[in-house]
């Protein structure tokens, strides 16, 4: 028998597959975890509608469970409410941060950027604001490509959604 707490911890080694410097508890995309002795639910939101990485994270959560002696597993993909950047956690923005990727700057509530009030995201590398968007998709859907005008580094930006 586990606590939730174990449950949520075995989940917290499961890397991001497009990300592996965070977890996918981390990233903010487990949910809810219902279980009993021998029964357990976890609920996943995807970070976009067709996120690529969906089937890799449900294979490795019913992996980890499996691990665990779960029997009975019941995983739900669930939209509403949508994934937002808000559900990343402070170390997983520091993390991303260290891996060369710049974290949202902004809530997902500060929609002043669809106003042409854009500001100049903070180079990972640098830590300069003198940087320009090169594409609006970088390396998966979910991040921007930036360059620095500073350091000349090229970045992906996780956008604010």
């Amino acid at each position: 028998m586990y606590t939730k707490n174990q449950i949520i911890s075995a989940l917290s080694q499961i890397p991001d597959p497009e990300i592996p410097v965070i977890s996918i508890m981390e990233l903010g995309v487990i949910r809810d975890i219902i279980f009993t002795d021998k029964t357990i639910e976890v609920k996943l939101t995807p970070t976009y509608s067709g996120c690529p990485a969906m089937k890799q994270m449900e294979d490795d959560v019913r992996t980890k469970l499996v691990e665990l002696g779960f029997k009975e597993i019941k995983l739900n993909i669930v939209y509403n409410p949508p994934w937002t950047t808000d559900w990343l956690s402070e170390e997983a923005k520091l993390k991303l941060q260290k891996y060369g990727i710049a974290p949202p700057e902004e809530s997902t509530t500060d929609k002043s950027f669809l106003m042409g009030n854009k500001k100049n995201i903070t180079c990972p590398h640098c830590k300069s604001t003198d940087t320009q968007m090169v594409s609006q998709f970088g390396s998966t859907a979910c991040k921007a490509l930036y360059k620095c005008n500073e350091c000349l580094e090229a970045f992906d930006y996780f956008k604010c959604i």
